[in-house]
């Protein structure tokens, strides 16, 4: 039962869960809304309810996990018993298109979209932010001259690229 302030009477309370999984890669995504759905049931089947479920795309991953560079993330709010939550993340981790998931036990929801929603929002307003597109960084942008040699200006250096034999310098007689 909810009071109006977003709190909750704590003798009727089933804990509150944000509950975050990965998908693989190549995974479509119909397939990653069909398990959505799937662990949707497990829940209601267990007797808890889901608050909001936000799909926040295909991202990369920090590190390789299971052969994978990027995943689908999905995040879903729930309240239910712990009970229906074990059940979850049981199905889970059986599921092989499932190659991460974690469920933290929160006060409260958090009201309107997630972080992860209003940065993705905020970087379509701003096109591509302090960055100005595509002319700025990248292989020889600041550092001026572009293309083989940069701002090193071709002077040699570097691993096998000593003195060419026209520099060499002359060889010390053998006495």
């Amino acid at each position: 039962m909810r009071l109006e302030n977003g709190n909750r009477k704590a003798e009727t309370a089933m804990p509150l869960y944000e509950h975050v999984f990965l998908t693989r890669q190549d995974a479509s995504n119909a397939q990653v809304d069909a398990l959505t759905d799937q662990f949707k049931n497990v829940i209601t089947a267990g007797g808890g309810t889901i608050g909001k479920t936000e799909y926040w795309g295909v991202k990369s991953l920090t590190f390789r996990i299971r052969k994978n560079r990027k995943a689908h993330y999905t995040m879903m709010n729930i309240d239910a018993p712990p009970a229906a939550i074990t059940e979850m993340e049981r199905q889970m981790s059986i599921n092989e298109d499932v190659i991460r998931f974690m469920t933290i036990r929160v006060e409260q929801f958090e009201e309107g979209p997630s972080a992860m929603m209003r940065r993705r929002e905020r970087d379509e307003r701003d096109g591509f932010g302090d960055r100005g597109g595509y002319g700025g960084g990248g292989f020889g942008g600041d550092r001026g001259g572009g293309g083989i040699g940069g701002d090193r200006g071709g002077r040699g250096g570097g691993f096998g690229r000593g003195r060419r034999d026209s520099e060499a310098a002359p060889a010390a007689e053998v006495q």
